[in-house]
């Protein structure tokens, strides 16, 4: 039996307010939760048995899946306490089922698009008899990451802190959130206290002289972790730069037959609408995630941005890489900036908040 465990404990701050009621791989992304995405991907490379990593709002994953028909075992192994990555693998591995001390044990990140060929993946590591495979991805500028320097074999030379020099920057080869373990190299990581893979378990196997393989591909790679990342990941799954076994061909908009979108707007860029959703005259919506019951009145322009659902954005506003928490209404003519992030049930006047100035009359008497 093929078994795989998805981390998805975190608590998604980044993404803030989105994950203020749901969990981040439960959010929206090219029409369905994001963590549906990785469940089908899991499905195709021969996984029967899914293991959940759970801790903040635990609860809603088995919501999410309490009805799911596909074929496919989901068990959940809930963290009382923070554990870490390395301890939250371990703790998920408890739930596993089959197998010999050998098997391997594929391990994704919970935020992660990628990709990565994951049947490839467990073949390479097979094929060299390793106790763990990374799969690795190469970024064009590796100073905001970790490094994960290689041989000419693959195997892992080293786990290196963010580089601060540019003498430091060794390799471009960055960790990329999905792992092979043979199982009983899972079953060593310590289950009593928290533990991190990345800073404690990879780098113990490597001086422990561990077969730790890499393997470097450049495949799409996104982390999801931030607002702009989240909008251009779920795009990218909608355009066809990135794929899903649940995503349709390549188009320029995802929107739900529900939705009802004025003839003269225009939705562009990958975006998303969601059920029930309204896009008025003249409106523009241009890479962006529009959430369910969403009101987007006649002339506004939406780039880059994520509108969370049960809300309104009025006319003639302009919204360009902002996240607008839920039930929260956006008033005629706000003009908001970059990086701006609206909370659950916030309410903007009309011309409430421009970045331009405003030729209105002042209503204050002086």
């Amino acid at each position: 039996m093929r078994e795989a465990i998805i981390l998805v404990g975190g608590k998604g701050t980044r993404l803030r307010p989105l994950t203020n009621h749901t969990p981040k791989p439960l959010l929206g992304v090219a029409g369905t939760s994001f963590i549906r995405h990785q469940v089908a991907k899991l499905m195709d490379a021969g996984v029967q048995h899914l293991v959940f990593a759970t801790s903040y709002l635990a609860s809603l994953f088995e919501d999410e899946f309490r009805d799911f028909s596909g074929d496919l075992a989901i068990s959940y192994a809930v963290e009382a306490v923070p554990l870490g990555t390395g301890g939250a693998i371990r703790n998920a591995g408890k739930r596993l089922r089959g197998g010999s001390p050998d098997a391997p044990v594929l391990i994704l990140n919970g935020d992660i698009l990628s990709g990565a060929d994951l049947r490839d993946a467990v073949r390479q590591h097979e094929a060299r008899d390793a106790d763990v495979t990374l799969h690795l991805t190469r970024v064009d500028d590796p100073r905001a990451y970790g490094l994960v320097p290689t041989d000419a074999d693959g195997r892992v030379l080293a786990f290196l802190e963010k580089p601060k020099t540019p003498e430091e920057c060794v390799t471009d080869q960055i960790n990329a959130g999905c792992y092979v373990f043979r199982r009983s190299v899972l079953e060593a990581i310590p289950a009593d206290r928290e533990v991190s893979v990345e800073q404690e378990t990879f780098p113990q196997l490597v001086a422990a002289g561990a077969r730790v393989h890499g393997h470097a591909t450049d495949d799409y790679w996104r982390d999801l972790g931030t607002p702009l990342a989240f909008v251009h990941g779920s795009a990218d799954l909608v355009t066809g730069r990135a794929t899903s076994p649940l995503v349709g061909p390549p188009a320029e908009a995802l929107i739900h037959p529900t939705a009802t979108i004025d003839p003269t707007a225009r939705v562009t860029g990958g975006s998303t609408v969601g059920p029930n959703a309204v896009v008025g005259a003249h409106a523009v919506v241009d890479r962006s995630i529009i959430g369910e019951r969403v009101t987007v009145a006649e002339g506004t322009r939406i780039h880059e941005s994520v509108v969370d659902h049960d809300s309104s954005i009025g006319r003639e506003s302009l919204l360009r890489q902002v996240v607008v928490g839920c039930h929260s209404h956006v008033g005629a003519q706000n003009e908001l900036p970059a990086q701006l992030r609206l909370s659950c049930g916030i309410r903007i006047p009309a011309q409430g908040v421009r970045v331009s100035g405003t030729a209105a009359a002042c209503l204050t008497a002086h």
